[in-house]
């Protein structure tokens, strides 16, 4: 009998996340490892793409319920759930008001599980030699599923958040394995919670190749450049990416003398303030918001420069994805920015602040020859990271 694993995440929204998802679904050999995949949403433009040899388990309705507005719970008879999330929204506004921090909160969305999970109910009546947990909070993987052994993933940089440490700290003791994406990603978490040190493992994220390459290749009509230099960034409009700052810093390019024109391709919570500092700035016809696309990938081929102007990251997955297609990138100066490329050989580190970033895409997109460098030297490396499938093998061996 093959050892049999679960994984356990939210849904197949347009996030790097789940783009890793699918390059470890790639990358099982699924003649030695049985595999369900439990979903609490069965939504997300990359569902079509979920390797079918996965068995998909059924949606849950309390759990798919996270993700609704509050109000509908009430016709749709989960006033469990309902009660739940406005226990854990007020405590989460209690702890940040108690705690405040300059750091983004996570708060309140680990309180979303961590006050849910009584009505929450077991998602198998199997008992798996490994469950993972792919997407923080933790809590349902480990308390509703039987498994022999509970791995869970780090797909941030811990230091750069604000949250309940406490609460945080009883989530992942339950875990056997702690697998960041990055080595900074480990070591960030390890500072964090040094009592946890001995169970945290990298394990890189997966890049589902032939996926990226076959929709590379569609055609697309939505970059012209009109003799401009394009420069493309992917990502959720959230504190983290730091697309707010992209008008600006496209400001001083134009400034500069250069002619670019800056797409950006994501949604999120962030959106109204990017589109206000783009009026504010003057910037209608430089950067251009792009929306939700299910393929970003032939926005990547087209492009002349990939940017990743992050505040914070465990390990950008569309960097990765930008370095695959063979283009040139340039990523800030994040705190675990050495793990994300080697700096002036398949990629170019710049400073986190906007006249530093904008100094140093300016330099590279007036180095022509540079660029090529980066796309030739990007050419001879494999990004798709696919024999880190083996640790995760190593899991249900221990």
């Amino acid at each position: 009998m093959n050892p049999s694993i679960l994984i356990f995440s939210q849904a197949m929204e347009l996030g790097g996340v789940e783009r890793s998802l699918l390059g470890l679904l790639d990358a099982i050999d699924y003649d030695r490892y049985d595999v369900d995949l439990f979903l609490m949403r069965h939504s997300g433009g990359l569902m079509p793409y979920l390797n079918p040899k996965a068995n998909l388990l059924p949606e849950i309705q309390q759990y798919a319920s996270l993700a609704v507005p509050m109000a509908s719970l009430v016709k749709s008879g989960q006033l469990g759930v309902l009660c739940g999330r406005l226990e854990g929204k007020l405590a989460a506004g209690r702890f940040d008001r108690k705690d405040p921090s300059a750091k983004p909160s996570v708060t309140a969305l680990t309180y979303s599980h961590k006050y849910t999970l009584p009505v929450m109910p077991q998602i198998s009546g199997k008992t798996y030699d490994l469950a993972i947990s792919f997407l923080t909070p933790h809590y349902f993987a480990r308390q509703r599923v039987k498994a022999e052994k509970y791995a869970a993933w780090i797909h941030t940089d811990y230091t750069a958040l604000s949250f309940d440490r406490a609460a945080e700290l009883a989530m992942w003791e339950g875990y056997d394995a702690i697998c960041g994406v990055s080595e900074q990603a480990s070591r960030g978490f390890q500072a964090v919670f040094p009592e946890l040190a001995g169970k945290v493992q990298t394990i890189e994220n997966i890049l589902p190749k032939e996926l990226i390459c076959k929709q590379a290749a569609a055609p697309q009509t939505d970059l012209p450049s009109g003799g401009a230099k394009t420069l493309l960034s992917v990502g959720r409009f959230c504190e983290a990416k730091n697309f707010d700052n992209v008008p600006d810093i496209c400001r001083r390019l134009t400034e500069s003398g250069l002619n670019v024109k800056w797409y950006l391709i994501g949604y999120g919570g962030n959106e109204a303030l990017i589109r206000r500092k783009i009026v504010e700035l003057g910037m209608q016809d430089r950067v251009i918001i792009l929306g939700k696309k299910d393929n970003p990938y032939s926005y990547m081929r087209a492009c002349d420069l990939y940017v990743q102007p992050s505040r914070y990251e465990g390990k950008a997955v569309s960097v990765r994805e930008a370095q695959l297609l063979c283009k040139p990138v340039i990523i800030t100066k994040y705190d675990t920015s050495d793990s994300q490329l080697e700096d002036g050989t398949d990629g170019i580190v710049v400073p986190m602040d906007n006249e530093g970033c904008a100094s140093g895409i300016a330099a590279l997109l007036r180095d022509p020859e540079r660029m090529r460098q980066l796309s030739e030297n990007c050419k001879k490396r494999d990004y798709t990271n696919s024999a880190e499938v083996e640790k995760i093998y190593a899991l249900t061996e221990d």
